[in-house]
């Protein structure tokens, strides 16, 4: 078994799932030189690839800390290999991408935490 959906009622969903789920595969991709420099804006895109269930609680973190404004955060989507994929995005003022700040994606599945970060040092343009 690697997992079982039951929902309940008004859409209350219980899921069990074997405590040997695989850890997804997490990658931050950032704007383009281009809408870096035509933008006040940077938007991050945190691709969740290779999850073994259609869900995961995904977080962003600036500097350690938990942010909710400018995220959105889309619904899980199977591939034909069965494994599923989602997306979630951060968009930030230029000013706090310049300030090289730690910027992470977190993904939640059955309790484990997977993780990937990026800084605008660590990115070539």
């Amino acid at each position: 078994m690697k997992c079982v959906t039951v929902v309940f009622g008004q859409g209350t969903k219980l899921i069990v799932t074997d405590a040997d789920v695989a850890p997804p595969v997490l990658n931050i991709l950032r704007s383009t030189r281009e809408d870096l420099t035509s933008s006040s804006k940077v938007t991050l895109v945190c691709l969740i690839n290779h999850m073994s269930v259609g869900f995961a609680d995904v977080r962003w973190l600036v500097n350690g800390n938990s942010v909710t404004t400018g995220v959105f955060t889309g619904s899980a989507e199977q591939q034909r290999d069965q494994k599923f994929k989602m997306s979630s995005y951060l968009t930030i003022e230029s000013s706090e991408w310049e300030k090289d700040q730690d910027l992470t994606c977190e993904a939640i599945i059955a309790s484990k935490t997977t993780s990937t970060s990026i800084k605008k040092s660590e990115c070539s343009d």
